[in-house]
């Protein structure tokens, strides 16, 4: 089995760990990974602002970079539903071929351990991103008035020692929203702030998540009001690197 590592152009050039976490949680199962150094932008930022014609091409180059991996595996939920929702039809053979590492690990690899044990004696407060919450079916939208379920509570359940809590209104936006936060940066606060706080009044010492610009965001909130919580993805945490 042949991955093709996908890493997000906000990971590339700010958490460059989650993206070493993610090739070395990949790489514990045996798995052949490589990363391909001719990959660009997906093309969502073009996408989200209207210029489909450019999104469409950077669409294009993503599939031929990536052709040729059984499977393309990337630390994000973001770029993985504009891939998987909003790319040209032609790329449907590359679509199906695309998944966020946690849906990876549980619905092709069907993980039932981590490659090495973790113990991370922790509180975390689980965020679940919009993409990934409605577009990549990382968990229950409230809106649906369905059962509860959660990828990301379901795969810490391999963790030994961790200890999973929700914010209240659990699936709510963390204000984010690529090039929303800078045309809206006050309502991109605001709404970084409100979830900050309902994360932080779980008790919790840490928010889990795996979209990366979500965390990011709320990162850049967190150290403005010095809140006693910090941002993991899941990738650093399921490899032992939550306490670095």
């Amino acid at each position: 089995m042949k991955i093709g590592l996908f890493v997000p152009c906000h990971v590339n050039e700010l958490a460059p760990e989650v993206a070493i976490a993610t090739l070395e949680l990949l790489e514990g199962y045996g798995l052949t990974v490589d990363y391909p150094l001719a990959q660009t932008c997906c093309g969502q930022p073009q996408f989200n602002n209207g210029d489909v014609a450019g999104a469409n091409r950077a669409a294009m180059r993503f599939a031929d970079v990536f052709d040729g991996y059984d499977y393309i595996v990337s630390p994000g939920t973001s770029c993985v539903s504009h891939i998987g929702a909003h790319t040209p039809d032609a790329l449907s053979g590359t679509r199906s071929r695309v998944y966020e590492l946690v849906e990876f690990l549980q619905d092709v690899l069907k993980v039932e351990h981590l490659p090495k044990p973790v113990y991370f004696p922790h509180k975390v407060s689980l965020h679940q991103s919009c993409h990934g919450l409605r577009l990549r079916a990382h968990a229950t939208p409230s809106e649906r008035m369905l059962p509860w379920q959660s990828r990301l509570e379901r795969i810490l359940s391999l963790v030994d020692g961790v200890s999973v809590v929700h914010p209240p209104r659990r699936d709510e936006c963390c204000g984010f929203g690529g090039s929303f936060c800078v045309d809206e940066p006050d309502v991109s606060v605001a709404m970084g702030e409100d979830r900050v706080d309902g994360h932080a009044a779980t008790g919790a010492e840490f928010i889990v998540g795996a979209e990366p610009s979500c965390l990011m965001h709320m990162g850049g909130v967190i150290r403005a009001q010095g809140k006693p919580i910090r941002p993991l993805h899941i990738a650093l945490l399921l490899t032992g690197r939550g306490g670095a």
